[in-house]
C-alpha cells in the first residue's frame, strides 16, 4: 500500500486534547490547524496551533459538531488529514465518511467500524462472533419497554439499562427492583434521545463489585492487530472516570495476555485501523471472567498513562497508520515499564455534590517533578463555561511501581494551582488517600461510597502566617518610607501585630503575625477559629508577592492567596421554604416534569437543569402549584429562579 503524504493536519477539537494532539504534530514536523467557536477565540488551543481556523458560534451544535464546518476548515487550511480527538465528531460515522468522500484522512477507523461499535447492540454481537465473552442480558434492536420488563427478572436484579447508542454513562441506570424499571426506562430513553438523538436500550445483568478495566489496542491497514495492556478505570462516579492507572493492580500476567487477545478480536471483528479501546467490566473476585462492555473507537482520554509504561506515542503511531504505514512493533515488541496513574481536573465542585463550576480562570500553576506530566487546554484567563465538557487537564505520573506514581501524583496535585473556578484537585488527592485505593481493591462504586466523607482541607495556619509576613515585608519595601509612618506594624518597642484578611478557595481568614518578644525570628500567627501556631523561617519555604496574590510554597504543597479579596463568592441558597426552585448551575433546561399548573407532592420532579454532561433533577419540597419562569431549552445562570411552587393551604387555617 502506498504511503499517503500528510503534512497538515487541522485537529477536530478543543481543550486538553487539542494542545496535546497539536504537541506531537509538532515534533514531527507536521503543520497543525486549529478550529475555534467565538468563545474560544483565545483558548490555549488556537495560540498553539500554526494556523486557526473560526467555525462557528459558541455553541458545540454550531460549531465542533458541524461536519461541514470542519471540512470546508480543512479546505481552506490545506490539511490532508483531520484528527478528531475525544468527543464532538470523533465517533460519528458520518463525518468519517464524510472525509472520505472529500478526499481527506480521517484519523481513525473506518465509518464502518465506528458505525458497528456505535451501536452496543450490534458490537455486542460483532464480538460473540469472534468468541469474546459479554456479559448475560437482552439486546436486539427495536426492544420495547414491555419486552424489557418482562426480560428483567430472568436476567437477574439488579440490571443496567443502557443505550444502544453513544457512550460515558450517559443514559445508563442501575436498576435493584422490578417496581423502579418504568420510572428509569422512562428516563433512560429521554436521555439517550437527547444525547444522542436514537432512544434503542437493552439490559444486562449488573455485575457485582464491578471493575472497569479497557484495553489500548492498535491496528493498521497491514492487517496488523496488537494491544498495549490495559488500564485501571474504576475510580469513577456517574460512570464519568476520575482517576485511571496502568497497569492495572488486579491482573496477573496470564490474565493480561487473556484480556489483550479479546481486545484484538474484538477489533478484528470489525475490520478495525487506527487506535482504540476495548473496555471489559471484570468482577473484582473473578477477573478471570471478563466480559465485554464497549469499544470507543477514537483515542481516550486516560491513553498518557498508557503511554507512560510503554514510552510509545499514541497520536504519532496514529498518524503513521493514517500514512498508510505498518505498525513499526509487534506484540512481542510491547514492553510494560512501571506504573503509571492519572488525575482528571475538572471544574466542579465536590463540596457541593459535584455540580459544575464556571468563570474566569484567575491563576494556573502547573506542577513539575520527576516523571510527572501535565496534559492542559486551560491558562491565565480562560474562560469556563458550562457549553463544554468541565475538564480541564490532566495531571499524570510514573513510578518504578504503583506506591511510588500514587506518591508522586499526589505531590504533584499539591503544587497545581488554579484559582477563579472551584476544581477538584484537592478531591483526588482525598481518593488517593483512602486505604482501598492505597492497596488496589477497587469497584466502580468505591467513589460514590466514600465521597460522602470527603471534606475540603483547610490552607494551614503556617501558610497562612508565612503569606502575611510575606506581606508585610513587600509592603515595607515598596513604601520606602520612614520606618514609623508605614502602617505595618512596626514601632518602636515591643512588636505590634500585623493584621491582613486573606482569602483563599474557601473563603476568607482573618490572619495575625507577631513577633514573640522572647525569641526573635519566630512568630505567633493567628487564625480567627483557630488556635494559634508559631512560626519560623525556613529554607524549604518560598514566598512571593503579585499584586494583591502571594504565592506560598512548602514541601508540602503550594497555596495561592489574594489579600482582602475573595476568591469564590459562597454558593446561591434555595430561597424560600422550599417554594422556590433555583438552578444549581449555569445550564439548559431540558424537561418540565409537569405541565404549567400542576399539583405536586414532596419529592416530585418538576423539571431538570443540564450542564457539563450532568442532568440535575429539580424536585418539590412542598406540596402545591408549580408555575415555570423558565422554557425548555432555555440557557439559564446558576442561581435562576426557575419555577415556583404555590403551597396548599391547611384548611383548618
Amino acid at each position: 500500500m502506498n504511503a499517503t503524504h500528510i503534512d497538515t493536519v487541522l485537529v477536530a477539537n478543543r481543550g486538553e486534547i487539542a494542545c496535546r494532539i497539536i504537541r506531537t504534530l509538532r515534533a514531527a514536523g507536521v503543520r497543525s490547524v486549529a478550529v475555534y467557536s467565538d468563545a474560544d477565540a483565545d483558548a490555549r488551543h488556537v495560540r498553539e496551533a500554526d494556523v486557526a481556523v473560526p467555525i462557528g458560534a459558541a455553541p458545540a451544535r454550531e460549531s465542533y459538531l458541524v461536519a461541514e464546518k470542519i471540512l470546508d476548515a480543512a479546505a481552506r487550511s490545506g490539511a490532508q488529514a483531520i484528527h478528531p480527538g475525544y468527543g464532538f465528531l470523533s465517533e460519528n460515522a458520518e463525518f468519517a465518511k464524510a472525509c472520505e468522500d472529500a478526499g481527506i484522512v480521517f484519523i481513525g477507523p473506518p465509518a464502518s467500524a465506528i458505525e458497528i461499535m456505535g451501536d452496543k447492540i450490534s458490537a455486542r454481537a460483532a464480538v460473540e462472533k469472534r468468541g469474546v465473552p459479554t456479559v448475560p442480558g437482552i439486546s436486539r434492536p427495536g426492544l420495547s419497554d414491555a419486552e424489557l420488563l418482562d426480560a428483567a427478572p430472568g436476567i437477574g436484579f439488579p440490571v443496567l439499562i443502557k443505550p444502544s447508542a453513544g457512550g460515558g454513562g450517559k443514559g445508563m441506570h442501575r436498576v435493584e427492583r422490578i417496581e423502579e424499571m418504568a420510572e428509569a426506562l422512562t428516563r433512560a430513553r429521554r436521555e439517550a434521545k437527547g444525547a444522542f438523538g436514537d432512544d434503542t436500550l437493552f439490559v444486562e445483568h449488573f455485575v457485582d463489585t464491578p471493575r472497569h478495566i479497557e484495553v489500548q489496542i492498535l491496528a493498521d491497514t497491514h492487517g496488523n492487530v496488537i494491544h498495549l495492556a490495559e488500564r485501571e478505570c474504576s475510580l469513577q462516579r456517574r460512570h464519568q472516570k476520575v482517576i485511571e492507572e496502568a497497569p492495572s493492580p488486579l491482573l496477573d500476567a496470564p490474565t493480561r495476555a487473556r484480556i489483550g487477545q479479546a481486545a484484538c478480536d474484538a477489533a478484528r471483528a470489525v475490520n478495525y485501523v487506527g487506535a482504540g479501546t476495548v473496555e471489559f467490566i471484570v468482577p473484582a473476585a473473578r477477573p478471570g471472567d471478563f466480559y465485554f462492555m464497549e469499544m470507543n473507537t477514537r483515542l481516550q482520554v486516560e491513553h498518557p498513562v498508557t503511554e507512560e509504561i510503554t514510552g510509545l506515542d499514541l497520536v504519532a503511531l496514529q498518524l503513521a497508520v493514517a500514512r498508510g504505514e505498518a505498525l513499526p512493533l509487534t506484540q512481542d515488541d510491547v514492553q510494560l515499564n512501571g506504573h503509571a496513574i492519572e488525575a482528571r481536573i475538572y471544574a466542579e465542585d465536590p463540596a457541593n455534590g459535584f455540580l459544575p463550576t464556571g468563570g474566569v480562570i484567575s491563576r494556573v500553576i502547573e506542577p513539575h517533578g520527576e516523571r510527572v506530566r501535565v496534559d492542559s487546554g486551560v491558562s491565565d484567563g480562560a474562560e469556563v463555561t458550562s457549553l463544554y465538557d468541565p475538564m480541564l487537564m490532566k495531571v499524570i505520573a510514573h513510578g518504578a511501581d504503583r506506591a511510588q506514581a500514587i506518591e508522586r501524583l499526589d505531590a504533584a496535585l499539591s503544587n497545581l494551582v488554579i484559582t477563579g473556578v472551584g476544581v477538584n484537585t484537592d478531591f483526588n488527592r482525598y481518593l488517593l488517600s483512602i486505604d482501598e485505593v492505597r492497596s488496589g481493591d477497587l469497584d466502580t462504586g468505591l467513589l460514590d461510597r466514600v465521597a460522602g466523607a470527603y471534606e475540603p482541607s483547610e490552607t494551614p495556619t503556617e501558610v497562612l502566617g508565612f503569606a502575611a509576613l510575606e506581606l508585610r515585608s513587600s509592603t515595607r519595601l515598596s513604601e520606602r518610607r520612614a520606618a514609623w509612618a508605614t502602617a505595618d506594624g512596626w514601632r518602636l518597642g515591643a512588636s505590634y501585630p500585623y493584621k491582613v484578611r486573606l482569602a483563599d478557595e474557601l473563603g476568607e481568614h482573618l490572619v495575625s503575625v507577631v513577633e514573640d518578644p522572647a525569641e526573635p525570628g519566630v512568630w505567633v500567627t493567628e487564625v480567627e477559629g483557630r488556635e494559634p501556631e508559631r512560626i519560623a523561617a525556613r529554607r524549604d519555604v518560598h514566598t512571593s508577592v503579585e499584586g494583591s496574590d502571594v504565592l506560598v510554597s512548602t514541601p508540602g504543597g503550594t497555596w495561592l492567596l489574594s489579600k482582602r479579596d475573595a476568591v469564590r463568592s459562597a454558593a446561591q441558597k434555595e430561597a424560600g421554604s422550599g417554594t422556590t426552585l433555583v438552578s444549581p448551575m449555569p445550564g439548559t433546561v431540558i424537561v418540565h416534569s409537569v405541565a404549567e399548573g400542576a399539583r405536586v407532592e414532596p419529592g416530585d420532579a418538576v423539571l431538570a437543569v443540564e450542564a457539563m454532561k450532568m442532568e440535575h433533577v429539580l424536585r418539590a419540597e412542598v406540596a402545591g402549584t408549580v408555575a415555570f419562569s423558565c422554557k425548555v431549552g432555555e440557557q439559564v445562570p446558576g442561581g435562576q429562579v426557575l419555577a415556583t411552587i404555590t403551597p396548599d393551604h391547611d384548611p383548618e387555617q
